[in-house]
């Protein structure tokens, strides 16, 4: 397919999507004076203002917030290989994605950066009107587009391993512990962390005790890990779990020629109401973080007890294949191996199968991140801030994080650790405090302006009075003189 609809050559129209992007830029770049003072600690080792974890969709498009804000000592640290950040071409198993085509999010207003325009340069106006929803590799061609034509910073092969508050000149600041792919780790300060680090990032993926006790590891796989799906050709699958990833894994192991795949869904239906759909609305995007907490709490809870169901497609992906089935009402009670077997007890019965797939999502508890093991423990949760009303309680919502307005972490006792503060948790677990906004594409276009407004405020109040000396001390005259001009 050629890039532009007058047959232009391959590659053609995104040279002159690129162009428009740095004239975009060029146009509204105001205030373009730079206003941050650099720092460098007692050692002479330079600070970034901003360090963030993680190069996917939400790190590169705070970076990119941040550096349109003239903050531009900043990093993005991401443990995988560049054009493997993120789950796109990795263990997400979906065709599309499955939010609208339409969405913007990472393009921070700009057109010539939304997805539609890095599309149609690729592929045709045409294609992009002929197209239902966004296949997931595109997805990740566009972020590393995004990342490519801005020139953003991010370092690949480098996680972060720990990152513990340390105190300079008086300053509270976080020193990351970043380890590379030859396994040295060094040191970056940093004075704020963003935490970008995608669906699990709040805690880990989630395979329930039943399994994970009763089996040996190269018998089941969670739908986030690594799958060799050839290997399961002519096997029984058995897989766990009503969400979208679910019936993705399920769907990819029949496509590979698995014997059979049996679909287990612990309620009695099947969700068919998808709330995201309903949250995807300039209100509820934009300022549901400014509720008290007690609608804030009903609204997530309703949105958390109704869940997803699998997009209409997803579920037709499995139905049409004739080897597969879905059991309702089945939970897991027992898992146990029988022979070379899985034998899975139901309230229906027992169960074989040759391997299993885990769709059981992930677990929020910060306890869980290694990076976090600092910190985690002086985190108020929303059970330590919030008792719902009697007969309104949910202990998956009350594990979450309570989150100051900025996606800030808060203590949980006030004193026992100032530097969470500076440490903002842009995941998954921070959506009920801020709502769609941290991980999530629908709310991205509200989340990061959200987020590198309050990480710009911070460094300004921070760095008051060095802002009110640098006025103090400013003496660019602009009236120059006093006598007309002398004409020729």
């Amino acid at each position: 397919m050629t890039a532009g609809d007058g047959g232009a050559a391959p590659g053609a129209g995104l040279a002159a999507l690129e162009n428009r992007v740095r004239e975009d830029l060029r146009r509204i770049d105001y205030p373009s004076l730079p206003w941050v003072p650099p720092r460098r600690a007692s050692n002479g080792q330079a600070v970034l203002d901003v360090a963030i974890i993680g190069g996917g969709q939400g790190g590169l498009a705070a970076a990119f917030g941040l550096l349109r804000e003239k903050v531009s000592a900043i990093r993005v640290f991401d443990r995988n290989p560049a054009g493997t950040e993120g789950p796109w071409v990795t263990f997400a198993r979906m065709i599309t994605l499955r939010t609208p085509k339409h969405v913007t999010g990472p393009d921070g207003g700009i057109p010539s950066l939304t997805p539609r325009a890095w599309y149609e340069a690729s592929h045709g106006s045409a294609a992009w009107e002929a197209l239902n929803k966004i296949p997931r590799e595109d997805w990740q061609s566009y972020l590393g587009w995004f990342r490519r034509v801005l020139e953003l910073p991010v370092e690949n092969n480098s996680s972060v391993v720990a990152i513990e508050p340390v105190t300079e000149g008086g300053n509270t600041l976080l020193r990351l512990s970043v380890e590379g792919p030859d396994g040295a780790v060094r040191p970056v300060l940093a004075r704020k962390v963003v935490l970008a680090t995608g669906m699990d990032g709040g805690g880990a993926w989630n395979v329930p005790d039943v399994i994970r006790q009763g089996l040996p590891p190269d018998r089941y796989a969670h739908t986030a890990q690594e799958i060799d799906f050839a290997r399961l050709r002519g096997k029984r699958i058995g897989v766990l779990g009503a969400g979208a990833s679910a019936f993705d894994n399920a769907a990819t192991a029949l496509e590979h020629g698995a014997a059979s795949v049996t679909l287990c869904v612990r309620r009695r239906e099947l969700p068919r109401i998808n709330p995201y759909r309903w949250m995807e609305n300039a209100g509820f995007l934009g300022h549901f973080a400014s509720l008290p907490d007690l609608q804030r709490w009903r609204f997530m809870r309703h949105i958390f007890e109704l869940n997803q169901p699998p997009p209409q497609d997803t579920f037709w992906r499995c139905r049409r294949h004739p080897n597969f089935s879905m059991l309702t009402g089945c939970a897991w009670q027992d898992v146990r191996m029988n022979g070379d077997a899985i034998a899975v007890t139901t309230p229906d019965g027992q169960l074989d199968f040759d391997f299993l797939v885990v769709g059981t999502g992930f677990l929020v508890d910060l306890g869980l991140r290694p990076e976090l093991s600092a910190v985690a423990g002086h985190v108020a949760l929303w059970r330590d801030r919030f008792a719902p009303p009697p007969g309104e309680e949910h202990a998956g919502l009350g594990s979450h994080p309570y989150l100051g307005d900025g996606f800030q972490f808060l203590e949980r006792v006030p004193g026992s650790c100032p530097a969470l503060a500076h440490i903002h948790n842009f995941t998954f677990g921070a959506t009920p405090s801020m709502g769609l906004s941290g991980a999530s594409i629908s709310g991205m276009r509200y989340g990061v302006a959200r987020l590198v407004s309050a990480l710009c405020r911070s460094l300004f109040r921070e760095d008051a009075e060095a802002h009110l000396d640098s006025l103090l001390r400013y003496d660019t005259a602009e009236l120059v003189s006093l006598e007309p001009p002398q004409t020729a």
